[in-house]
C-alpha cells in the first residue's frame, strides 16, 4: 500500500474575496488538488476551513520529504488560465505558502505512515529564541505534544521546522473532531508538567495561532 504520510508538509493558507469564493473552491476541487497529486512525492492532501482563528482557506499536503517541492515536476508545472485567475497567491489575502520537515517525530512508523487525512487540524506556528531553543524542542517534543496525544479524539501531534516559510517551528496536532481541544482532558494536559509554565513562555506565535481548521475536501 502507498505510503499516505511522509516526512514533509506543504501548507497554504489563505483568505479569498467573497465574490470570488465560488469559483476558487471550484478551481481548487476540481483542477488543482488533483494537478498538484499528480506531482511524484506528493502523497495525499486535503482541503480545509477555519473554525478557530485563520486564515480561512487551508491545503495541506503531505510530501514524501520536502526536496519535492525542489523538483523540476512540481516548480514547472504549467499554470491553467483558470489557476492564473483564482489562485490564492493571487487572490488571496493573509496568503501563507509554507514547506516543512518533521522534526517530531524523528521518523515515520507503519502507522503514521499510512494514515489519512485527519478529520480537524489543530496548527500552532511559532518562533523561539536561539538561546532557549534546545531546551524548548526537548521539552515540546518530550514532554508537551506526547501528553496532549494522550487525550481522547487526539490522533497524534506532529512537529515541523519551516524549510520554506517563517515561523520557524509548527506543531499540527490531528484531531478525529474539531472540538478535542474544548475537552477538559485536553485542559488537563496543558500545564500538567511542572515545567511547562517556564519553558511555554520562550515561544513566540505567529498570528493567528494557534487555529483549528476543519476538512472539507479529499479526492
Amino acid at each position: 500500500m502507498a505510503d499516505k504520510k511522509g516526512t514533509a508538509l506543504m501548507m497554504v493558507w489563505a483568505d479569498i474575496p467573497a465574490d470570488k469564493e465560488a469559483d476558487f473552491n471550484k478551481w481548487y476541487n476540481e483542477e488543482h488538488m488533483a494537478e498538484l497529486l499528480s506531482v511524484p512525492g506528493v502523497l495525499n492532501a486535503a482541503r480545509y476551513e477555519a473554525v478557530r482563528s485563520g486564515p480561512k482557506h487551508l491545503a495541506c499536503y503531505e510530501l514524501e520529504s520536502a526536496a519535492v517541492v525542489e523538483t523540476d515536476a512540481f516548480k514547472n508545472r504549467p499554470r491553467t488560465e483558470w489557476g492564473a485567475r483564482v489562485s490564492p497567491s493571487i487572490i488571496g489575502t493573509n496568503f501563507i505558502g509554507n514547506t516543512y520537515e518533521m522534526i517530531y517525530p524523528t521518523s515515520l512508523t507503519p502507522e503514521i505512515a499510512s494514515s489519512d487525512m485527519a478529520p480537524a487540524l489543530q496548527i500552532g506556528r511559532m518562533d523561539v529564541g536561539p538561546e532557549n531553543e534546545e531546551e524548548w524542542n526537548r521539552w515540546y517534543s518530550n514532554i508537551y505534544v506526547p501528553n496532549y496525544a494522550k487525550v481522547p479524539g487526539c490522533i497524534r501531534g506532529r512537529r515541523w521546522k519551516a524549510v520554506r516559510g517563517e515561523p520557524a517551528y509548527a506543531v499540527v496536532y490531528e484531531f478525529e473532531h474539531e472540538k478535542v481541544s474544548d475537552s477538559p482532558e485536553w485542559e488537563a494536559q496543558r500545564d500538567i508538567d511542572p515545567s511547562t509554565a517556564r519553558i511555554r513562555p520562550m515561544m513566540t506565535h505567529a498570528p493567528q495561532s494557534p487555529g483549528i481548521w476543519k476538512k472539507t475536501f479529499q479526492l
